[in-house]
């Protein structure tokens, strides 16, 4: 079976990961990701030179250590594909430059591949059947999208549209910043989500852009809401139950409108499945509620596993996976050009 040796270093994870396709489903021989939260947490947020300098220490001992683990050689790899964009460009260009030497070195194609489209293929890993049309929620640190993805040829997806995204701040971003506001560790989904399993007074912020008619979302607004409600009643934030209190009142109406909106497009759009996907999707919250809302359509959700919401290589495996079978062709490795722009 074609095999694919995945690269992503598009943020603060260098990851990659071999993969198997062809005539039996998608599968990941072995993925290995090395995060850079600890090196992080001391600016508390990603400086793109500091996670560059990370990924070139990391990037070739965590590409052979997943093919070691998966047990391929690299001269048994038909693709190699890497993430030319979005992200941070000194973060790409490391994963792109090694993508080429290694293709050039061994006499290889490579596939470039949209980290987004990765994010939207992503929940199809462990749900290959998933009933199309689909509507999928993409929320990460930078990009909060709604995309209707249509049936393909052959049971592969096919032409995708964003239908919904952020005119500010993307969902993750928010998050971010109201940790910040609250003194919460980095990175802040997790932190928000910690300190919101304790809270007991809902402030009840606002839900922007919740009875809009179109399907972008606004987080900037809301962030500016906890700003103003901290600063006015000069709330303690080291008081543990104020940081809960916050934090579930932030996370209670942030959710609110992804939900919403996604269930309204899934509707409107005569979905047959929902999915979600991207950093944001690991919140348990946000997991839950869209789940009670998708039963109550009767529509099947698909939620990657954990692993996968994050940034890691199988995501971009799969993407590339799908590609190939779609009919998109590899390409000489100095044909390779990063995009830190990049959308869908």
């Amino acid at each position: 079976m074609p095999k694919i040796l995945a690269i992503e270093t598009s943020c603060d994870e260098t990851a990659a990961a071999v993969a198997e396709y062809g005539d039996k489903p998608f599968r990941v021989l072995d993925s290995v990701v090395a995060s850079q939260i600890k090196i992080h947490m001391a600016t508390n947020g990603v400086v793109p030179e500091v996670a560059a300098r990370a990924h070139i220490q990391k990037i070739s001992p965590v590409v052979k250590e997943s093919l070691k683990k998966s047990g391929v050689d690299l001269e048994d790899i038909d693709v190699i594909a890497v993430t030319y964009g979005p992200g941070l460009a000194p973060s790409l260009l490391v994963g792109a430059e090694f993508a080429k030497g290694l293709a050039l070195a061994e006499s290889k194609k490579v596939l470039p591949v949209n980290h987004m489209l990765g994010h939207l293929y992503s929940a199809l890993i462990s749900n290959p059947k998933l009933p199309l049309p689909n509507i999928n929620l993409i929320v990460s640190g930078g990009h909060t999208h709604l995309v209707y993805l249509a049936t393909g040829k052959k049971g592969l997806p096919g032409k995708y549209k964003v239908i919904g995204s952020t005119v500010d701040d993307a969902a993750g971003e928010a998050f971010d910043k109201v940790a910040k506001m609250l003194g919460l560790a980095y990175p802040g989904g997790p932190s928000v989500a910690k300190a919101a399993a304790h809270g007991k007074k809902d402030y009840a912020f606002p839900r922007p852009m919740l009875n809009d008619k179109n399907y972008d979302f606004s987080f900037s607004g809301l962030k500016t809401a906890v700003l103003y409600k901290i600063a006015g009643e000069k709330l303690n934030v080291r008081d543990p139950q104020v940081q809960a209190d916050i934090a579930m009142s932030f996370e209670n109406a942030a959710i609110d409108v992804l939900v919403k909106k996604t269930i309204r497009a899934a509707k409107e759009y005569k979905a047959k499945s929902i999915s979600i996907s991207g950093g944001v999707a690991a919140n348990q919250k946000l997991r839950a509620e869209l789940d009670k809302a998708a039963k109550k359509i009767g529509l099947p959700l698909a939620i990657p596993a954990f692993e996968l919401c994050t940034d890691n290589a199988s995501m971009i495996a799969n993407a590339a996976a799908i590609m190939l079978r779609q009919g998109y062709k590899p390409v000489e490795p100095e044909k390779i050009k990063i995009d830190p722009a990049a959308d869908l």
